[in-house]
């Protein structure tokens, strides 16, 4: 047998690009200060071995001759997390999971797959819990029939996918993909090789195989998937387990999704007895005052295929500073600094000597320009300290001429606003539904300037 040619590479942990000598800035992505040096072992293949084929079969077709049924997909029983996915699994479907430490990533899979495992066959595997801690957490969520779910604690992907082959479950998740490694390199598990090739070797038995798998990542400290850029790329969908601080409610985003469209929402709340799904998120961001207040506004936004109801707060105060503050939480600061100076030039409201901070209630991040028209509604409310009707419901795009752009989805904002009780709304007058489309209930008022919508405001 050929001996394994050792050596010693620097490996990119922004990119996992590869370097023979170490430079302060990586030749693949132009990141500074992040070549580490590891030393991975190098099998060499035996003469006439080629590796396994990536996704099938491969050779040369026409695209008339491949089929083109409709990917069939499979409940999750989980209805928000069908809703991320795209409207449930596909076989084949490659899923990666992240998330800050302790949010619930590993419960919610959990629960997810004991529910899929009573229909299908299930694999559970572990790197970072014994069997016993996965079982007592089973216990606590009330996972007793478990079906068809099996459990292995296994840190080799060589043997995972050798106990994958016998078993060819149909379901398969592997908690967390920092864990695994492959005997095949030298570097520690959780290294850029070793995430890279560990998940490479994952994913091509997934697409050979038909399984579902779904992957468990670790985050850094910014927030992003840690390891390897590549890793977004191989993965079929890509999903964000997401959290403020101290708050039970949890919000599961997709960033990428291949059978379906990308920026879905889904919103859960965490319980004694692991994760309960939010069916009616607009109920829990809706802060009901008992009595009226000055600079809260009510919008509709829009996050993926679900419109979302969301209050606005804003607080204009004197500033004891040269220089005021701007904070905007939930939002862009920028354009906030840029909707300020829209609303001194147009509407005459000069905020120079004031602190303004605004923060969309929730944790919810607005990133649609729907929220442009409420943000400087709250704004000047809070500044005359003049209250916005809590029965009115506001949105829309501001431009640099003052003027109200429309909003995409205008009728679908509209019919969640009226189904939540709101008697009036203010909208661009381009996303004025014709009389016969105006949900019952609800007056429909359109306006095309700035100006022109805080006049109504102030003599409501």
């Amino acid at each position: 047998m050929a001996k394994n040619a050792i050596r010693s590479v620097f490996v990119c942990r922004e990119c996992g690009g590869q370097s023979a000598k170490w430079a302060g800035q990586c030749p693949e992505c132009g990141a500074w200060n992040t070549l580490e040096e590891q030393r991975a072992a190098m099998p060499a293949s035996p003469k006439g071995t080629q590796r396994a084929q990536y996704a099938g079969d491969s050779g040369i077709k026409r695209l008339s001759e491949i089929p083109q049924d409709q990917e069939t997909r499979f409940s999750t029983s989980v209805g928000e997390f069908d809703r991320v996915l795209g409207g449930g699994l596909v076989a084949g479907g490659v899923v990666l999971l992240g998330g800050d430490p302790g949010i619930g990533k590993s419960t919610l899979l959990l629960e997810v797959v004991a529910k899929l495992a009573q229909n299908h066959s299930a694999l559970y595997v572990t790197g970072e819990e014994s069997l016993r801690q996965v079982g007592l957490r089973a216990s606590r969520l009330g996972v007793t029939e478990d079906g068809g779910l099996r459990l292995l604690a296994e840190t080799g992907v060589e043997a995972i996918l050798a106990l994958a082959e016998k078993e060819r479950p149909a379901v398969m998740v592997v908690d967390s993909i920092q864990t695994i490694f492959s005997e095949a390199l030298g570097s520690a598990p959780g290294s850029v090789a070793q995430v890279r090739e560990s998940a490479a070797q994952l994913v091509r038995f997934a697409k050979q195989t038909g399984t579902v798998l779904f992957l468990v990542g670790h985050v850094t400290k910014e927030g992003q998937l840690a390891g390897p850029r590549v890793l977004e790329h191989m993965v079929d969908t890509v999903l964000y387990f997401e959290s403020d601080s101290g708050s039970r409610y949890r919000l599961l985003r997709a960033v990428k999704n291949r059978f379906g469209a990308a920026n879905e929402l889904g919103v859960f709340a965490m319980l004694e007895t692991g994760l309960k799904e939010v069916r009616n998120p607009s109920a829990i961001f809706l802060s009901r005052h008992e009595q009226p207040v000055a600079g809260s506004v009510i919008t509709v936004t829009r996050d993926g295929s679900r419109p979302l109801l969301l209050e606005i707060q804003a607080l204009v105060a004197e500033s004891p500073l040269a220089n005021p503050r701007r904070l905007a939480v939930g939002l862009d600061g920028n354009r906030f600094g840029m909707l300020l100076a829209v609303l001194q030039r147009h509407a005459g409201l000069a905020t120079a000597g004031q602190d303004v901070f605004v923060n969309v209630v929730g944790g919810v991040r607005v990133a649609e320009t729907a929220s442009d028209l409420p943000v400087l509604a709250a704004v000047s409310s809070s500044l005359r300290d003049r209250v916005v009707p809590a029965e009115w419901v506001m949105f829309g795009e501001v431009g640099l001429a003052g003027e109200i752009r429309p909003v995409p989805n205008g009728e679908d904002r509209l019919a969640e606003a009226a189904r939540h009780g709101f008697s009036r709304a203010l909208v661009p007058v381009k996303n004025r539904p014709s009389r016969g489309h105006i949900p019952a209930g609800i007056e429909v008022i359109g306006v095309d300037r700035l100006e022109q919508a805080l006049e109504l405001i102030r003599d409501a």
